[in-house]
């Protein structure tokens, strides 16, 4: 089937044909003639399937057809994120070259009110904005919507889980009820499906992103890192790749993309960060470089990735897991974009398997574990309970933190306590201290003192269980085999009960110094 057989006005089939469209994806074959028909629609299709084109060719064409192009805004589209507006606005200017006098505006966060309000005070036929900052100018009385006729919810899942769901309920209190609705998601249940009933008028549903069918132009691997110094190894490897042409790479948190980007730039690699603390300006001066081939490395968080379409991008890489397995499927949809093949890399650690089943199970895909040779994984999830002298260290694989970052995730989550939700795990057991450590734990510490790798700025979480002016807590003190029972106040194993006596007064014990015990001092 080609975009002639659709229904297309002419114009904007010699606008698809100078663009170098000749074939529709199958998720325009089947949302483009319903939506013709005036119904509304929603749609799930995967990521980098043309689901622009399957909401905004529509659109246009209805547009073609009304010759009174001084009515207002005819076309709102929301997106989640400034970036995925841009790419909307791109391609709407793109398909809508050949319509006469069509004006396309841009209202999202992060740019300057000027500008916007210099485009508000011009006629305006297709309006794409963000919820908040469109809300603003709503409230304000700078931009009327009485006569939008097509109503686009874009990434309408991405949406609700950033909270929009009050500004999108009321700027479609400001609409026409009698308008056409077409909301695109990964996903049309749950919350989704209720906003569609809320919002659209007997919607037809097209399911066309089977969980099975997704990213079969993508090959997917899986290594195993054991911390953080090897997942970053196993990264240094992956970006040395000589068919790598562009790739992104995926943090859990902000200051996590910061500190990889930096130390990407320090060994040598073209490589920014990209994420919600930027301004406008940055972002765009970071994807211009990266859509003109100066940058060959992008390292962004998921929101900030969500409508980023670079054909270059032949890599994509989880440095972090990310907190959803939905996510997973958006961030490798990053590569393999308008058919053409790609590469996607996950890098997990031992305590992460529960994670990749999810996303297995999401995907309906099994992500295939590989080594890397010289570069292998322990063969055992978790270390060994026993360390020299005797203390086990904590249940997790490698030091219970790593990293830099004072109170941050290194990187977003690694396997050094943190687990990509850009918060900390469960604080470690008093057991864990290391040996000499005195007045207080310091999580940054693996066995023999070392710090790990690059760990300027770390400030561990300091425990207040242990302070010179205060007697030693005695929970993890068992003695049941684990540890050597405490020296103080301990009976014989099979002795009577007695009264307890007092600490100082037992036949040939040292003096009482609350503020280094006897135990203390032993260096075994």
């Amino acid at each position: 089937m080609s975009f002639q057989d659709l229904g297309l006005s002419p114009k904007l089939l010699s606008a698809l044909a100078d663009a170098g469209f000749t074939t529709p994806t199958s998720v325009q074959v089947a949302a483009i003639p319903k939506a013709l028909a005036g119904s509304d629609l929603m749609v799930s299709a995967q990521t980098g399937s043309g689901k622009t084109a399957a909401f905004m060719l529509p659109a246009l064409n209805r547009i073609a057809q009304n010759a009174d192009r001084g009515v207002g805004v005819q076309v709102l589209v929301l997106t989640p994120t400034r970036e995925l507006a841009m790419q909307v606005t791109d391609a709407t200017i793109a398909y809508g070259k050949n319509l006469s006098d069509l004006r396309t505006a841009t209202i999202v966060g992060g740019m300057p009110y000027g500008a916007q309000l210099k485009a508000l005070s011009r006629r305006i036929d297709v309006l794409v904005a963000t919820p908040g900052r469109l809300l603003d100018h709503l409230q304000a009385g700078r931009v009327k919507l009485s006569t939008v006729h097509t109503l686009v919810l874009d990434e309408a899942d991405r949406m609700l889980d950033m909270g929009f769901i009050e500004d999108i309920e009321t700027i479609v209190g400001r609409l026409p009820k009698e308008r056409q609705t077409l909301l695109f998601s990964a996903t049309l249940d749950g919350n989704i499906a209720k906003l569609g009933a809320t919002l659209m008028n007997n919607p037809e549903r097209l399911e066309l992103a089977g969980q099975k069918e997704k990213h079969s132009n993508i090959t997917q691997s899986l290594y195993y890192a054991d911390d953080l110094s090897h997942k970053l190894q196993l990264l240094d490897h992956v970006l040395r790749d000589a068919a790598l042409d562009q790739a992104i790479v995926f943090t859990s948190t902000k200051r996590g993309a910061d500190d990889l980007a930096d130390r990407l730039s320090e060994q040598g690699f073209s490589a920014a960060a990209l994420h919600g603390d930027m301004n406008q300006r940055q972002r765009t001066r970071t994807l211009t470089m990266l859509q003109r081939g100066a940058l060959k490395i992008l390292v962004a968080t998921d929101v900030a990735a969500r409508g980023i379409d670079v054909q270059g991008i032949s890599h994509a890489v989880n440095f972090d897991l990310p907190m959803q397995a939905e996510d997973y499927v958006h961030r490798i949809g990053r590569t393999g974009r308008a058919g053409r093949s790609g590469l996607a890399f996950t890098l997990a650690t031992h305590s992460e398997r529960h994670k990749i089943r999810r996303i297995e199970s999401f995907t309906g895909q099994t992500i295939d574990a590989q080594t890397i040779p010289g570069l292998e994984p322990k063969r055992s999830a978790r270390p060994s309970s026993d360390r020299p002298g005797g203390k086990p260290f904590n249940k997790r694989s490698g030091p219970s933190r790593g990293g830099f970052g004072g109170g941050r995730p290194a990187f977003g989550g690694n396997g050094g306590g943190y687990e990509g939700r850009g918060k900390p795990a469960a604080r470690p057991s008093f057991n864990a201290r290391p040996e000499g450590a005195g007045g207080g734990y310091r999580g940054d510490r693996p066995e023999g003192g070392s710090r790990p790798e690059r760990s300027e700025g770390f400030r561990a979480e300091r425990s207040e269980g242990f302070r010179a002016d205060a007697p030693r807590p005695s929970f993890g003190f068992r003695g049941d085999g684990d540890r050597p029972a405490r020296p103080h106040g301990a009976a014989p194993a099979g002795a009577p009960r007695g009264p307890k006596p007092a600490f100082g007064k037992r036949e040939g014990a040292p003096a009482k110094r609350f503020g280094k015990p006897a135990h203390a001092e032993r260096r075994d």
